[in-house]
């Protein structure tokens, strides 16, 4: 099982190699923990210099189990070969499951971190949690309650329409307390 992220990266700030501004040539590379994907890689940005666009989506299937996006900028050196300048570590949990709602556009920003364990930058990054597909082996439906999610399991097998639900009891006394 996974969950499908749309990861637009847009830009980054104030980024710097041995203390000097970056002059251009930067990419930045997006990989799942527990993924055997390779890498996602933006297109080479060879104007921003110091502060990048890149403005790209990818999409991503992020296994269940993940727990971290790394996102990696960048820079092409000579030939073939290519430096990071900083890298984020992000908790899968900042956009999946909590309060955040599948395909809600969310912008966030994350402090890069150099191979030194410095402050490097920041990178601007939007991510959207894609309608998880029904699952073909499953009878089970959905509604939503006051904005809390019911879940449904159907009852019996000669296709009645009638349905067990439950609502989390977090949900109940956060809802009762309001």
């Amino acid at each position: 099982m996974s969950q499908t992220l749309e990861i637009t990266i847009l830009s980054a700030e104030n980024l710097h190699e041995n203390r000097k501004a970056i002059k251009g040539n930067t990419f930045v590379t997006v990989q799942c923990d527990g993924s055997n994907d390779e890498a996602s890689t933006t297109k080479l940005d060879s104007e921003g210099g110091s502060y990048p666009r890149w403005n790209e989506k990818l999409v991503m299937n992020v296994p269940m189990h993940a727990r971290f996006v790394t996102i990696d900028v960048r820079y092409k050196t000579r030939g073939t070969s290519s430096s990071s300048v900083g890298m984020a570590r992000i908790p899968i949990s900042d956009f999946i499951g909590g309060y955040v709602h599948e395909n809600q556009l969310q912008f966030l920003s994350y402090r890069l971190w150099d191979n030194r364990v410095r402050r490097n930058g920041v990178v601007n990054i939007s991510v959207k949690v894609k309608m998880s597909q029904p699952n073909s082996c499953s009878n089970s439906m959905s509604s939503a309650v006051n904005g809390v999610p019911v879940t449904g399991v159907p009852v019996a097998g000669n296709g009645s329409n009638r349905v067990v639900t439950g609502i989390p009891a977090v949900w109940l006394n956060y809802q009762s307390s309001l």
